[in-house]
């Protein structure tokens, strides 16, 4: 995508960009948490919490056949679908923003639910930032990896902020294993944009074109609906770890 249509440009943009900061996210907190979740931040999270010091398998009541790692859940819509629709798959589930924190536990727990009732076997939470588990996590311990309408960070001086970012894509290849996926998803023309940049300069992901319509097994969520609503066309990438 260089200006030139040779892909030179493309490429330099992508290996000028600075690395990653120490945190990639912005506020943790919106709008002024209600007595229910605050008593779900600290009576439920913990019980779900993963515990990135034991082996991932260890974490889930029953071993999994595969675990599955979502990067910014948002409102949870995913995690939650995901979670009910593949009760054998162990999904590990990270977001920093306690509103969308909340809204996940809402889900797992209901108004009128005691905060310590039985949780879902198959799903752990994480709530620091993403990267710190990914450089945790051992090699090729994970099956399906998901990033769902992250923050675009459009303007170019933030660029360093996205996650998919050049530095990063050794680690997400580490942690996958051969021929697992990752999807992408994005309704930002910058950020669809950068994304396509950065996957067409490395080789580490096998990367076919995306797709404009959801694809079958993708559940929708708040922000692709949003996006819709608005007259954006999202795109939706699988890429594959190759090897």
């Amino acid at each position: 995508m260089g200006e030139d249509g040779s892909g030179a440009a493309a490429e330099g943009r992508v290996r000028a960009v600075k690395p990653p900061p120490d945190r990639l996210y912005g506020r943790q907190r919106g709008q002024t948490l209600r007595a229910r979740q605050r008593l779900l931040l600290t009576e439920t999270l913990p019980r779900l919490r993963f515990d990135h010091a034991a082996t991932p398998a260890a974490a889930f009541a029953d071993p999994p056949s595969q675990i599955w790692l979502e990067v910014g859940f948002g409102g949870g819509e995913h995690s939650y679908a995901q979670m009910l629709a593949n009760p054998s798959v162990g999904l590990i589930a990270c977001e920093v923003f306690e509103n969308g924190l909340c809204s996940l536990l809402s889900r797992l727990v209901p108004d009128g639910a005691e905060a310590t009732a039985p949780l879902p076997g198959n799903l752990r939470l994480w709530d620091d930032d993403a990267r710190t588990l990914i450089r945790a996590l051992p090699d090729t311990c994970i099956d399906r990896l998901f990033l769902l309408f992250p923050d675009p960070w459009p303007k170019a001086r933030h660029a360093k902020r996205r996650f998919v970012h050049p530095a990063l894509l050794p680690d997400l290849a580490r942690i996958l294993r051969p021929g697992g996926r990752w999807r992408i998803a994005s309704d930002d023309p910058t950020y669809q944009a950068w994304v396509t940049e950065v996957l067409a300069n490395q080789t580490l992901f096998t990367v076919p074109a995306p797709a404009t319509t959801r694809p079958d097994g993708w559940p929708p969520t708040r922000y692709e609906a949003k996006a819709l609503k608005a007259g954006r066309t999202p795109l939706y990438w699988e890429v594959t770890k190759a090897g």
